[in-house]
């Protein structure tokens, strides 16, 4: 083994299928050990308002936007953020992202892997009303 992977975005699986825009998680195919990273891209127009929001019971994020504007529902407060820009969210806190636009966004997301994602994340249903 060489201690390296180099892999190229578009040579991962988009996981979204048909909703607009991209999500790839990377890690997996990079095959890391301790860190987890999820490229997005969203169109304008996308993301979670008006739909849920999700916290997580042990890992915190990181947020590094690398393209665009977004705007951050964090708890009760919501946070516009843009390109060059890196948002910690602590594991408690329920969290959505929204693209209002005119142009796509991107970001990448860190965090600490863990094995079973789905028994870590805990969903918030109607925590970005629409409007």
């Amino acid at each position: 083994m060489s201690g390296h992977t180099v892999i190229a975005l578009h040579d991962v699986p988009d996981a979204l299928g048909d909703y607009p825009g991209e999500m790839r998680y990377l890690t997996g195919p990079l095959g890391t050990r301790q860190v987890a990273l999820t490229h997005r891209r969203m169109p304008a127009g996308t993301g979670g308002k008006g739909s849920y929001g999700h916290r997580h019971r042990t890992q915190e994020e990181v947020y590094v936007v690398t393209r665009g504007r977004l705007e951050f529902k964090l708890g009760d407060e919501v946070v516009e953020v843009g390109a060059g820009s890196a948002v910690r969210v602590a594991p408690e806190v329920v969290r959505s992202l929204w693209n209002e636009g005119p142009e796509d966004a991107e970001l990448f997301i860190f965090s600490t892997r863990i094995e079973d994602l789905r028994a870590e994340v805990v969903l918030k249903q109607n925590f970005w009303p629409a409007g």
